[in-house]
C-alpha cells in the first residue's frame, strides 16, 4: 500500500467517526430544542441513508443486492441484522441522546467492545487475557465516573438514560457480531444499507415518516438533513472505504474521534455540562479499545 492511499484511509476514517459524532448531538438538539420524536428520526434516517447506499451500491454494479436474498439462510441473517442489529443499536442509541445528551450517550456506547470480549470469553471459551481484564475495569470505572461524577449515592444522569446507554454498548456489539457471516460472501454496502432500509421499514410501521412531529424551521431541516445524510450515508461510505485501504483493526482504532466531538461539539453548540471528571471516564472508556485492539494485534502478529 502506497503512503497516499494509506493517508487517505486515516482521514476517511477520522472524517467518518467525526460525523458520527456529530451527528449524535444534532439529533440532541432536534429531540431538546425542536421536539422531534426519536422514533420519527430513526424511521427517516434509516429508509433514507439505506435507499441512497443501495442506490450506490447499484450505481457500483453490485450485483449481490438482490443475490443475498436469493440465499434463505442469508436473507434470514440479513433479517435479523436489519431488526435485531441495526434498528437496535441506532434506537437505543438516539434514546439514550434524548434522554441525557450526545456526549454522554456516545461515551456509554463506546463500551460495547467490552460487552463482544465478554462474549467471546463466556460464549466461545476464548480465554481471557491480563490485558482484557485491564480493559473491563477500565470501562466499568470510565462509565463510573460518568455516571456518577464519583459519588455512588448520586447519579449524573437518569437512571433510563444510564440503561438506555448500556442498552445501546450491549447492542453495538450485537450489531457487530451479526453481519460477520454476510460480509464475508457480500459486500458492506449491500449488507449495510439492507440493514439500514431494513430497520427503517420496521420503525416507519411505528412512526411513519410522512407524519413528522416537533417545531419545524430552517434549523430542523438542516439538522435532520445532516444526521441522513452527513451522518449516516457519508460516514457509513467513508468508514467503509477506509477499511479496505488501511484495515478493520486500525479504521476502528480512529473511530475515537466519534466520542471526542461528540463531546466538544455538544459543550460548544448545545451548552452540555461536561466537567474534568466527565472527561476522565470518557478517557478511560475510549482507553478500552485501544486495549482491546492491542490484543488483537497479539493474536494476529
Amino acid at each position: 500500500m502506497s503512503k497516499n492511499q494509506h493517508t487517505k484511509g486515516v482521514i476517511m476514517a477520522v472524517i467518518a467517526a467525526t460525523l458520527w459524532g456529530v451527528s449524535g448531538t444534532c439529533g440532541q438538539f432536534l429531540f431538546q430544542q425542536r421536539h422531534i420524536s426519536v422514533e420519527w428520526l430513526m424511521s427517516v434516517r434509516m429508509l433514507g441513508a439505506g435507499t441512497l447506499l443501495l442506490l450506490i451500491a447499484l450505481l457500483r454494479g453490485n450485483k449481490d443486492i438482490s443475490q443475498i436474498w436469493q440465499n434463505p439462510s442469508s436473507r434470514k441473517k440479513l433479517l435479523f441484522f436489519g431488526i435485531f442489529g441495526m434498528l437496535t443499536v441506532q434506537y437505543t442509541y438516539f434514546a439514550a441522546i434524548k434522554q441525557s445528551n450526545a456526549a454522554t450517550a456516545t461515551i456509554l456506547q463506546f463500551s460495547g467492545p467490552v460487552f463482544i470480549a465478554l462474549y467471546f470469553a463466556l460464549w466461545r471459551g476464548k480465554r481471557l487475557r491480563p490485558l482484557d481484564y485491564s480493559a473491563i475495569l477500565l470501562a466499568v470505572l470510565g462509565t463510573f465516573l460518568l455516571v456518577t461524577h464519583g459519588n455512588i449515592h448520586t447519579l449524573n444522569i437518569s437512571p433510563l438514560a444510564f440503561a438506555l446507554g448500556m442498552a445501546s454498548a450491549i447492542s453495538l456489539a450485537i450489531y457487530t457480531l451479526l453481519p460477520i457471516p454476510l460480509l464475508k460472501h457480500y459486500s458492506a454496502l449491500s449488507v449495510i444499507g439492507w440493514g439500514l432500509f431494513i430497520g427503517g421499514l420496521v420503525m416507519s410501521l411505528i412512526k411513519a415518516p410522512w407524519h413528522p412531529d416537533g417545531i419545524w424551521d430552517v434549523y430542523t431541516y438542516a439538522g435532520t438533513a445532516f444526521v441522513v445524510i452527513l451522518g449516516t450515508l457519508v460516514p457509513f461510505y467513508l468508514y467503509f472505504k477506509a477499511v479496505q485501504l488501511i484495515g478493520g483493526q486500525k479504521a476502528s482504532l480512529l473511530t475515537s474521534a466519534e466520542p471526542l466531538s461528540a463531546a466538544v461539539i455538544a459543550v460548544a453548540w448545545l451548552g452540555v455540562s461536561f466537567q474534568a471528571i466527565d472527561w476522565l471516564g470518557a478517557l478511560l472508556v475510549i482507553a478500552t479499545v485501544f486495549m482491546l485492539s492491542l490484543r488483537k494485534a497479539e493474536e494476529q502478529a
